[in-house]
């Protein structure tokens, strides 16, 4: 069992080497193009040059660099959805103190042009809906 693993072993990193051989090209009688990695008799062949495989790093990337490009995004798109569920938890909280601000003290003011004006029980009861409308948009 292990001469057969050792043989497959051996054949295995010795098969690049022979895929490293000369071929030829040449054209027959009747002009059909021919290549092969013996030059046919009695006919001159052309030496095919194959370009020697590129040095350094690969025009592809590897599994490797995808997985660890993959893995940045997912952190940079889980860091951004940490942070808007951070505002809106800021804002729930807001929005619901002037909800009960708005629910529980009748005689509210504003700032409007510099001047304090209460609201009227209308414009009351508009921001209550509203404040209310966006919690239960958006707070749920």
């Amino acid at each position: 069992m292990r001469t057969f693993f050792f043989t497959a072993g051996l054949l295995i990193s010795l098969s690049p080497l022979c895929m490293a051989g000369q071929i030829y090209k040449w054209v027959d009688a009747q002009g059909v193009t021919h290549f092969d990695a013996q030059p046919p008799p009695g006919q001159e062949p052309t030496l095919v040059v194959t370009p020697a495989p590129p040095v350094g790093k690969p025009d592809t990337p590897t599994r490797s660099n995808v997985i660890g490009d993959q893995r940045a995004i997912d952190t940079k798109v889980k860091k951004q959805v940490a942070e808007q569920q951070a505002q809106l938890k800021v804002f729930c909280e807001q929005a619901r103190t002037n909800l009960a601000q708005l629910q529980n003290n009748p005689r509210l003011r504003e700032d409007v042009e510099g001047e304090m004006r209460r609201l009227t029980d209308q414009q009351r009861q508009e921001r209550i809906t509203e404040a209310q409308k966006q919690i239960a948009k958006n707070c749920m």
